[in-house]
C-alpha cells in the first residue's frame, strides 16, 4: 500500500493506517526528541505529544515535503514548546549515605541530562540523513554533544539539529520553523561557535577505540575490575590527565586525575563492595553499579555509569541514578552472591 492510500484511510479514521505511516519513523523522532530535550522521558513524552498532534493535523498535511519532513516539523516544534514551558529544574543534592565528597572542583551547568539506551539506536545506521549532515551518528547521540546543545538557546538548539545532524537545507529548515533562511543561517553560525568551544577538539590519538572492539573490551574490563576490588591507583592509571566526572542531576563535577582519585577514595571507603554489570548508552560503554549490603548480602543498584573513552584511556565518567535502569533491562538488585 502506498504512503497516498496510508494517508487517505488514515483521515477517514483509520488509526492502523495512521500506525503503518508514522511507525517507521518513530524511533529516529524519539532520538530528535532526546537531542533537544536531553531528557529520556521528556522525549517519549513530546513523541506522544507530536503522535497525536499529526494525526489530528492529517487534513492539514498537503504534501508539499514528506510524511517524514512533516513529522519533523511537528516535534521540533513541540519540543520548543516544551522548552518553553518547562520550569528550571532543580539540582539534586548529594545522596550517598555515609560518604562525605571532597569539594568539587566545580558546578555543572547542564544537570538535567539523562542516558540514551544503546538498544534503541540499533536502526539508527539506516536512518536517511541529508546531504549536508556533519555530524556522525554515533557522535550526534554521545553525551558530549548531548551536554553541548543544552546550553544552545532552544531554536539554535533546533536549528543545528536539523541542518547539522539530519541534514535539512536551510529553506525546509526555515519552513519548519515558520523563519527565514537568514534568521536560520544565522542561528546555526552561533550555535556552532558555542559548540566549538565547548566540545573538544578530537584527533587521532584521542579517538575512541571502535566498538567492541577488542581495545574496548580491554579498557572497559580494566575499569570494572579496579572499581570492583576499590584499586583507586589502577583506576586513575585508567584516566586522562583532564578527566571529569559529573553527576547529574546533582552538579557536582572533578576534573583531573587529583580530583578524580580523592573523589573516588571517599567513595570506595567504609568497606562498600561494588558489582558491575555492564551495557551500553549513548554509543559508550556503560555499567550498572550494584552495591553489597554487610547485612543481607543482597547487591542493590546505585546507578549507571558511562565511560567517555580517548585512545587506550578515560577521558570522563558520567554518573546517574539508578531511576534509569528499567531502560537497559537492568534489575533493581542482583541476589546474595
Amino acid at each position: 500500500m502506498t504512503a497516498s492510500d496510508l494517508i487517505a484511510r488514515a483521515r477517514a479514521g483509520d488509526d492502523e493506517a495512521f500506525r503503518q505511516l508514522t511507525e517507521p519513523h518513530r524511533r529516529e523522532l524519539h532520538r530528535h526528541c532526546y537531542r533537544m530535550l536531553g531528557s529520556f522521558q521528556d522525549a517519549e513524552d513530546v513523541l506522544q505529544d507530536t503522535l497525536l498532534a499529526a494525526w489530528r493535523g492529517l487534513d492539514r498535511f498537503q504534501g508539499r515535503s514528506s510524511i517524514r519532513t512533516w513529522l519533523y516539523r511537528i516535534a521540533t516544534n513541540q519540543c520548543l514548546n516544551a522548552l518553553r514551558s518547562a520550569g528550571r529544574r532543580p539540582a539534586k543534592e548529594w545522596d550517598v549515605p555515609e560518604i562525605e565528597p571532597p569539594e568539587p572542583t566545580r558546578r555543572g551547568e547542564v544537570v538535567w541530562l539523562e542516558p540514551y539506551p544503546d538498544a534503541l539506536l540499533a536502526p539508527a545506521i539506516a536512518m536517511p540523513l541529508g546531504p549536508e549532515a556533519r555530524y556522525e551518528q554515533a557522535e550526534s547521540i554521545s553525551l558530549a554533544f548531548i551536554t553541548a546543545l543544552q546550553i544552545l538557546p532552544a531554536r539554535q538548539r533546533a536549528v543545528l539539529i536539523l541542518r547539522e545532524v539530519l541534514g535539512y537545507p536551510a529553506a525546509e529548515v526555515a519552513d519548519m520553523l515558520d523563519s527565514t533562511v537568514e534568521s536560520v543561517n544565522s542561528a546555526l553560525k552561533r550555535a556552532r561557535a558555542t559548540l566549538q568551544r565547548r566540545l573538544p577538539s578530537s584527533t587521532d590519538a584521542d579517538s575512541p577505540p571502535s566498538p567492541a572492539s577488542p581495545a574496548e573490551q580491554a579498557l572497559v574490563a580494566r575499569f570494572a575490575r579496579a572499581y570492583e576490588s576499590g584499586d583507586i591507583d589502577a583506576l586513575v592509571a585508567l584516566l586522562t590527565d583532564d578527566v571529569h566526572i559529573s553527576m547529574p542531576p546533582m552538579p557536582l563535577e572533578y576534573v583531573g586525575r587529583d580530583a578524580v582519585a580523592g573523589f573516588y577514595a571517599a567513595l570506595m571507603s567504609a568497606d562498600r563492595t561494588y558489582h558491575m554489570v555492564p551495557t551500553r548508552a549513548n554509543s559508550q560503554p556503560a555499567f550498572g553499579t550494584y552495591l553489597r549490603s554487610a547485612i543481607d548480602g543482597i547487591r542493590r543498584g546505585t546507578g549507571l555509569l558511562v565511560l567517555t573513552l580517548a585512545g587506550d584511556r578515560i577521558s570522563a565518567v558520567t554518573r546517574f541514578d539508578n531511576s534509569v535502569f528499567p531502560w537497559f533491562g537492568l534489575p533493581r538488585s542482583l541476589p546474595h552472591r
